[in-house]
């Protein structure tokens, strides 16, 4: 009986992930889409995964649907943290392994920040996003002891983040992560374009937004710093910046098409 019940909720937990994996995909599509509808002169506005959420309750039946996606990231969060503490992907307790589990717990703890953003405007906060929310928690970290450090060493990392989303779209190691046995080959290669178009657009966002922050640091000044929306909007304001934010708009797309692709395809352990 024990078994049962722990596989049950382990069937559970899986179905909440993927569930998880499509709501962060729709989130990063819509960045994305409505990035590209600026480079392409259609309107749209450069925004960030708080705006997106803004964008779904402001559709028709916005509500229910934001509350889905709410519902999805909750999962995605559950699995974070399920990889952190339970390990079931047996990453281990040498040092690479505590600093990928350490890792999934970051990346929990962020989405379970915008889980909540989710929530909160389904309830009728609206005030719950905020576009200068970098700003103001660099402004915080700069206000403490070591904050400049503090600030750059956040930039540098996540800096890092991008270089490791580059390398995981050269080295196509999250294929390993993929059962497309049911694919042909035709259907494999556009998948694993994708993919990795994902990846490197998602991988220049984030060392864009990691200069901001050590831009920030150096300077002690908050104002520097910027989420994803203001990586797009430097962008944009480039020599041929339409062509930058294009790009790398579709390739948010891209990433947003790959969640759901991890959605389906994954294999997710969570015992």
């Amino acid at each position: 009986m024990a078994q049962q019940l722990i596989g049950y909720r382990s069937t559970w937990i899986e179905k909440l992930a993927r569930f998880g994996y499509i709501s962060k995909g729709i989130v990063y599509s819509i960045v994305g889409l409505l990035a590209a509808q600026v480079a392409f002169g259609s309107g749209g506005k450069t925004t960030d995964t708080q705006g997106a959420l803004q964008t779904i309750v402001s559709q028709p039946f916005g509500k229910f649907l934001l509350a889905l996606v709410a519902i999805g990231l909750i999962g995605y969060v559950i699995l974070r943290f399920v990889q952190a503490i339970k390990d079931p992907e047996n990453k281990g307790t040498d040092a690479k392994g505590l600093a990928q589990r350490i890792g999934y717990a970051i990346n929990g703890f962020i989405y379970a920040g915008l889980a909540l953003s989710a929530v909160r405007i389904v309830l009728g906060n609206s005030n719950s996003a905020s576009t200068n929310s970098t700003q103001d928690w660099t402004a915080r970290l700069l206000s403490q002891p070591f904050g400049q450090w503090l600030v750059g060493t956040i930039g540098a990392l996540t800096i890092g983040l991008g270089f490791y989303e580059f390398y995981q779209a050269f080295s196509a190691k999250f294929r390993r992560h993929l059962n497309l046995s049911e694919l042909d080959d035709s259907e494999r290669k556009l998948v694993m374009g994708i993919s990795r178009f994902g990846l490197l657009a998602r991988g220049i966002v984030f060392c864009i937004i990691g200069w901001f922050l050590i831009q920030a640091a150096t300077l002690s000044d908050a104002s520097k710093a910027g989420g994803l929306d203001l990586a797009l909007q430097t962008l944009a304001q480039q020599p041929y910046g339409p062509w930058l934010l294009g790009i790398v708009a579709l390739g948010l797309i891209a990433y947003g098409i790959y969640m759901v692709i991890q959605a389906r395809y994954r294999h997710v352990m969570t015992r």
